[in-house]
């Protein structure tokens, strides 16, 4: 049965994406703890990251990397927050949350909802600062 993210990835959800590769995807978070949330999400369906192969491990954290770069010039925040826990979703992703204290990386910070043209705002905040990394 697919994920939620299996469903926005092969379009059959709509999502906000800001990077899209053929291992895995960055798109905007609907329950965002911050401005410019976004989730890293393998391509393949594998629920536990430790699961996942050294090789997809370190390409998901090299464009975490190269997003939470991103996110820090469109949003001022003091750092980018990452956390991996797995238990909302059955397929690994990794939260890169624009941050200015640690207590602001909680789930329960997290929106019920947000406003899809703030969605678009953000990714385009984030898409914009990708082209000035090049």
């Amino acid at each position: 049965m697919s994920t939620i993210f299996t469903k926005i990835l092969d379009g059959e959800i709509p999502g906000t994406f800001v990077h899209r590769d053929e291992r895995c995807a960055v798109f905007m978070s609907i329950n965002p703890m911050a401005p410019g949330h976004a989730l890293v999400v393998p391509v393949a369906e594998i629920e536990h990251w430790v699961d996942a192969s050294p090789d997809l491990v370190a390409h998901l954290f090299a464009v975490s990397h190269r997003i939470g770069r991103a996110q820090q010039q469109a949003f001022p925040c003091e750092k980018i927050g990452m956390i991996i826990a797995g238990y909302e979703v059955p397929h690994a992703h990794i939260h890169l949350v624009p941050t200015n204290h640690e207590s602001e990386l909680s789930f329960a910070n997290a929106a019920a909802s947000v406003d899809r043209d703030d969605l678009e705002a953000w990714a385009d905040a984030i898409r914009t600062a990708l082209k000035s990394l090049d």
